[in-house]
């Protein structure tokens, strides 16, 4: 069995893989849904869009559960933290979730223009704010959440939901619904044919160079216009300890700490631009596969890019540093960690097997004939 500290560092790679996952996989699926209303112009179109995700869309929202399960098993802290703090952002969430299976499942019932439409912007709410609401908690978490621990440590939060809605938590939603945007787009130049793969190529193109411009200005303020957060000290990361228990400073440029520690981290915001911008001459090129690799290339390190930035920290917080929840301090107990890391290197090979078999299975563009042929049972 793993030392402690390997397990809890193995956790933090485990619950970065179940996000990247979900990103890559349900991010093109909110994609398609955000542009729903602009790139189809006919409902032939439209259909023949939210057929492209149809089959698959449920299992990819299974990688989003798993997640959430992984958060509160193995950082149960954090889990406490978060639902707490970020309550209202959460259910809205939820709520924005519920028009995906309600507005697949009852959108093609009725052949009415204005009731079709109407589940077409019910489903772009349910591509959209669900990406804006992962950018603007990714966004809170590097300015830090207004939580802390009292003397009997219990833990308050004392910020509010239009808190969260800082100028730099909305720059952040922004990156998020342009790379998931860039992602969408590129999957509809893979499954579809003629004017569609086209308007497809265009919004491609344009979500990449949005996201680059943004990434790399969100990049600029956390460098120069955001104080992040350093471990003075603290206990031996080897054993159990309470978050209060170590010392935590604020300073500006802190946040580029594990960049200088690890120069070859620099390679993540690197490629994340460069492959945002091969997605957008790809997409120019018409070569529809090389752009989707590109485009899931440009997500993976975004995350991931955040993700060094942040390590070892998962949630700190603004009103006393000392309170942040880390990667040493907030998992579950050494045998827990143990114990679902079995279940993981069991269970993760098989979904990862299963997704890949299944896409083979789907493959191939959706075009109007499908839809006609499948009148009665497409989307």
């Amino acid at each position: 069995m793993f030392d402690y500290v390997t397990l809890k560092f193995i956790w933090w790679c485990f619950v970065g893989v179940l996000l990247i996952g979900f990103a890559l996989t349900d991010g093109f699926d909110f994609g398609v849904g955000m542009l729903l209303p602009f790139v189809g112009k006919t409902d032939i179109e439209r259909r023949i869009m939210l057929n492209s995700i149809g089959p698959t869309w449920e299992g990819n929202q299974t990688w989003f559960i798993t997640a959430g399960g992984a958060l509160f098993a193995a950082w149960p802290l954090v889990y406490a933290a978060a639902f707490s703090g970020f309550y209202i952002a959460l259910m809205l969430l939820l709520f924005a979730l519920f028009f995906r299976p309600v507005g697949f499942d009852y959108r093609s019932k009725l052949a009415d223009t204005r009731w079709r439409s109407a589940w077409d912007w019910g489903l772009f709410v349910g591509g959209f704010v669900p990406p804006l609401i992962f950018g603007i908690a990714f966004g809170n978490l590097l300015l830090g959440v207004p939580f802390h621990y009292d003397e009997t440590m219990r833990l308050e939060y004392v910020g509010g939901f239009f808190g969260l809605l800082n100028p730099f938590g909305l720059l952040a939603g922004c990156i998020s619904v342009a790379m998931l945007l860039m992602h969408g787009a590129a999957f509809l130049q893979v499954k579809t044919t003629g004017e569609l793969a086209q308007r497809a190529r265009k919004a491609a193109k344009v979500a990449a160079l949005l996201t680059i411009v943004l990434f790399a200005g969100a990049g600029v303020w956390i460098a120069m216009g955001i104080d992040g957060f350093r471990i003075i000290s603290m206990p031996d990361i080897d054993s159990s300890f309470m978050p209060v228990a170590k010392t935590v400073e604020r300073l500006r440029g802190a946040w580029l700490d594990n960049y200088g520690r690890w120069p070859v981290l620099w390679l993540l915001p690197g490629m994340a631009m460069v492959a945002a911008a091969l997605c957008c001459v790809f997409s120019g090129l018409q070569k529809s596969l090389a752009a989707f690799v590109c485009s899931g290339v440009s997500v993976m390190t975004i995350i991931l890019t955040a993700g060094a930035s942040l390590f070892p920290f998962v949630m700190p917080s603004s009103l006393d540093p000392n309170s942040s929840l880390t990667a040493w301090d907030a998992v579950a107990s050494h045998k827990s960690l143990g114990i679902m890391f079995w279940v993981v290197v069991i269970f993760l090979p098989i979904i990862i097997l299963y997704t890949g078999w299944v896409y083979r299975i789907m493959r191939g563009k959706i075009d109007a004939q499908h839809i006609q042929d499948n009148e009665h049972s497409a989307y």
